[in-house]
């Protein structure tokens, strides 16, 4: 796809890998428009051009009315990139007791059931020739102490790719997946300078954290590949997470 003919929405956009997904795609010439929960994305989107609207990606209604409004907009989406999601910390069995079941649904329903939910209502506006990207994690494959929750939903992610790029296959539609490492955001910057070099040391080549730039530089190379369907890429210079 010619990545100045993309209609792109992009969920959790208004921060972290999917701020830097929104610029990169602006950049290069494409039409984008935010979905996030947090409205105070409304000045980001302003900021880079794109479009804003306030969606609880989980809530069927909210992403229909959303998508509604934002193909009037902007034409029938081609592009779906999704990034919203949450990170949580848990074990299964703690010095307090058994993982809380509240947590462990709420961080499924919104990286995996979520994802699920804008693919499925986005799919069925789009044309032959779309794409729809989700956000695994290397948590999928490499998943630590304390993210059972987390791991299970973007092994959720991963494990979506091939049949649900079989199924819009008659659609002409392409499902693909990153699964990201550990990336300099935000939410990472929070837990400081040292924590970040030393999470940035099990890093096998190149030994640092990953730049969301490059993130969005991935996302834009498999909207423009038409040859890259039904598959999960690993984004995390060869870290394997002990």
């Amino acid at each position: 796809m010619d990545i100045t003919q993309s209609r792109a929405i992009v969920t959790g956009g208004a921060s972290g890998l999917g701020a830097a997904t929104a610029q990169g795609l602006v950049t290069a010439g494409a039409t984008v428009t935010i979905f996030d929960q947090n409205a105070s994305g409304a000045a980001y989107a302003a900021e880079i051009g794109a479009a804003f609207y306030e969606v609880d990606v989980t809530d069927e209604g909210s992403v229909a009315k959303a998508l509604d409004k934002a193909s009037n907009e902007m034409g029938g989406p081609n592009t779906v990139i999704n990034c919203a999601g949450i990170a949580t910390t848990e074990k299964t069995l703690g010095r307090e007791g058994p993982h809380a079941l509240d947590s462990f649904q709420r961080t499924i329903d919104i990286n995996l059931v979520g994802s699920f939910n804008i693919a499925r209502l986005a799919a069925a506006k789009m044309d032959q020739g779309s794409v729809i990207i989700n956000t695994a994690s290397i948590a999928a494959f490499d998943g630590q102490k304390g993210q059972a929750a987390y791991a299970a939903s973007k092994a959720g992610i991963a494990g979506l790719s091939l049949p649900m790029a079989r199924d819009l296959a008659r659609n002409g539609i392409r499902v693909m997946a990153i699964a990201p490492g550990i990336f300099r955001t935000p939410m990472l910057e929070g837990l400081g300078q040292e924590v970040m070099d030393g999470l940035a040391a099990d890093v096998t080549y190149p030994r640092r954290l990953g730049d969301p730039s490059e993130f969005a530089a991935l996302a834009r190379f498999i909207v423009e590949c038409e040859y890259l369907n039904g598959t999960t890429i690993r984004l995390d210079g060869a870290l394997r997470m002990p």
